[in-house]
């Protein structure tokens, strides 16, 4: 599914070829307050501006575009001035925000102040939450919510004038802007409520658009690069592989350097220190195709079963716009589907992408309003059953009819004999569930319904 990315562009009106039009009040003042075209407040001013200078404004912005620069405000040019823009001014090469203005600090705090209708709240949360993890994915930045006080980065959704002098224009125009950081407002991003806001392609597009003016909020300014999140005007992308742009990444690592030396290393065959540490507790594991992803916080390791080698990445480097700290996995392998959760909710990968109409909630599958998180899952190809592990009980799940099976939940001690209760995570291979406890894998054998082997966790990394 493809898109709306944001576009950042002059808003101007006029029929193509229409070479007099340029000359009119309100595309002087549009030109002038995006790409820094400074003419005198006089009448003769008003009524006559220098049809050369003019052209050469013209094609400076064109150039900046990447349009024909024919000096007009041709149809070409004019397409692009009806999509939403930001409030930043377009008229500086790309690098960062003058003075270059950064945040002194490596944590970060931000505060949705308000919310708009068109979205639900829960989903308005997620999408900035997201939009701000695109750049702590590439920096050694982090981003912590607060609801109440003062945060560095203040988001709201308002209309028209909001008290800082840079009035929003209804819908079709400003779509949002940012200010760089620095004390009061500096950091704080707007939203113009006269925009429809969405999850899609439909409006205005939240997480699109934040990603755009949380780079303003740290400190950049507008790429001249067509396939950056900060350049002015881009045209449709698929979300579901969206990823910043390497010129993006050399923005924002100029001023806040890259990722912290705890990420995983280079070597895309080396093993993370920490899958051989005995007191390793992993969130997720689940067979993908014919490899097992073991997943951390925002790392997944990927290795053959029998394998000594393993790869470990960044999650979001697979799938950018699925969360980090994946909670519970598991695979149909002839459907070729994944589930994977987190919290309430769930998402759908298939083929190795990310389905849309995702995520979804986990009550949608049947499970009571009192079940906040799935601790783990495993599906059973042979029951075409799937077991769902909460706390101290577990669920099970019918697969072709979709439905949760009745009687449940039951107690995972009373039927799993050998299992004790809050289980990290599990997967299925060879006939056997793999319970992993603590610091402890338990291989439990389906057919004889008990527990069959005990091993260390990091077993699976021949440590």
């Amino acid at each position: 599914m493809k898109f709306f990315l944001l576009i950042l562009v002059l808003q101007a009106v006029a029929a193509p070829g229409a070479a007099s039009l340029i000359s009119s009040e309100e595309h002087n003042n549009n030109i002038a307050n995006f790409y820094n075209l400074n003419l005198e407040i006089t009448p003769k001013a008003k009524m006559k501006v220098n049809t050369n200078f003019m052209e050469k404004k013209i094609q400076e912005m064109q150039q900046f575009l990447g349009l024909n620069m024919t000096g007009q405000l041709d149809k070409s040019t004019l397409d692009m001035t009806h999509r939403p823009r930001c409030g930043v001014s377009n008229a500086q090469e790309f690098k960062t925000m003058p003075g270059r203005p950064v945040w002194k600090k490596r944590v970060i705090t931000y505060r949705i102040n308000n919310y708009t209708p068109d979205m639900k709240r829960e989903d308005v949360d997620y999408i900035i939450q997201k939009a701000f993890q695109v750049w702590s994915n590439v920096t050694p930045l982090k981003f912590r919510r607060v609801n109440a006080g003062e945060a560095d980065i203040m988001i709201r959704f308002v209309y028209g004038a909001h008290g800082d002098f840079s009035p929003f224009d209804g819908r079709g125009g400003v779509a949002a802007h940012a200010y760089g950081p620095g004390p009061g407002i500096g950091g704080d991003a707007h939203f113009d409520e006269a925009e429809f806001w969405t999850k899609n392609y439909r409006g205005a597009n939240l997480f699109l658009i934040a990603v755009h003016e949380f780079g303003h909020s740290l400190g950049l300014g507008h790429s001249n690069n067509p396939k950056a999140i900060m350049f002015p005007t881009v045209s449709y992308v698929n979300l579901n592989t969206f990823h910043l742009s390497p010129d993006d990444i050399r923005g924002i690592q100029f001023l806040y350097g890259g990722p912290e030396k705890d990420k995983p290393s280079s070597n895309p065959n080396s093993i993370e220190p920490g899958a051989c540490d005995p007191n390793m507790r992993f969130d997720a594991i689940t067979t993908v195709e014919n490899k097992i992803f073991f997943f951390k916080d925002r790392f997944f390791w990927s290795k053959l079963p029998e394998s000594r080698k393993s790869n470990v990445s960044l999650i979001s480097s697979l799938w950018p716009t699925l969360p980090s700290g994946i909670q519970a996995a598991y695979e149909i392998r002839a459907r070729k589907k994944v589930f994977l959760f987190k919290d309430d909710k769930y998402w759908l990968i298939s083929n190795l992408k990310p389905q849309p109409g995702y995520p979804k909630s986990i009550h949608s599958l049947g499970f009571p309003d009192f079940v906040k998180k799935i601790d783990a899952a495993v599906f059973n190809p042979h029951l075409h059953k799937t077991f769902f592990f909460v706390d101290h009980q577990y669920w099970r799940y019918n697969e072709k009819t979709q439905f949760m099976d009745p009687g449940y939940p039951k107690l995972i001690a009373t039927y799993f004999q050998g299992i004790k209760p809050e289980i990290d995570a599990v997967f299925y291979y060879n006939r056997h569930y793999h319970f992993y406890q603590g610091s402890n894998v338990l291989e439990y054998n389906v057919l004889l319904n008990r527990v069959t082997r005990r091993q260390g966790s990091n077993i699976d990394f021949h440590c």
